[in-house]
């Protein structure tokens, strides 16, 4: 299983970044190394008219980071978007090297709710996993539970669980 390379890309929470890292060694049985952060590749990919950063932007410098044999994952705290999607959670290179996450979706406090951190900690370790799930080569998953379930709202992230079904595990593993 090769390595994933944690990359903070600012602006971000760096404090949830760290807590990362044992809960997808474990679920991807890897190594998980985390990286310096960057502060240029967010700043690139910012689009004017929708105030929001390109996801397929970022995911474009990320593919370009100095390779190894590794999977890329930048998480970053800006909102983003694909031209034909109002927002989305994180994007992946689907069987490549690179994801992104983004935690601004992710935070309670954006829709008028108290922060708590449990849950926000929950739904970025989902979102991580599914997202490196593309870049392994995942689709998207029929079993409720499974971490690769589709989520086009933050209600079906905290439906669905960290871990990958039985068989989407079988996948990366063969």
């Amino acid at each position: 299983m090769p390595s994933i390379r944690l990359i903070p890309l600012h602006p971000v929470v760096l404090d949830v970044i760290p807590t990362l890292v044992d809960p997808l060694r474990f679920i991807f049985s890897g190594e998980i190394v985390l990286e310096k952060p960057l502060s240029n590749i967010v700043l690139r990919a910012y689009d004017d008219s929708r105030a929001q950063y390109n996801s397929t932007e970022i995911l474009r410098q990320l593919i370009d980071f100095p390779q190894t044999d590794s999977k890329v994952l930048g998480i970053t705290s800006v909102d983003l978007f694909v031209p034909v999607l109002t927002y989305v959670f994180g994007e992946a290179q689907l069987g490549g090297v690179a994801s992104v996450v983004s935690t601004y979706r992710l935070d309670n406090t954006i829709y008028g709710l108290p922060a708590d951190p449990v849950l926000f900690f929950e739904r970025v370790l989902k979102e991580a996993v599914h997202e490196l799930g593309h870049s392994f080569g995942l689709y998207h998953c029929r079993t409720l539970d499974c971490a690769m379930h589709a989520s086009s709202a933050v209600e079906d992230i905290d439906v669905k669980g960290a871990m990958l079904c039985d068989e989407c595990r079988r996948q990366i593993s063969a």
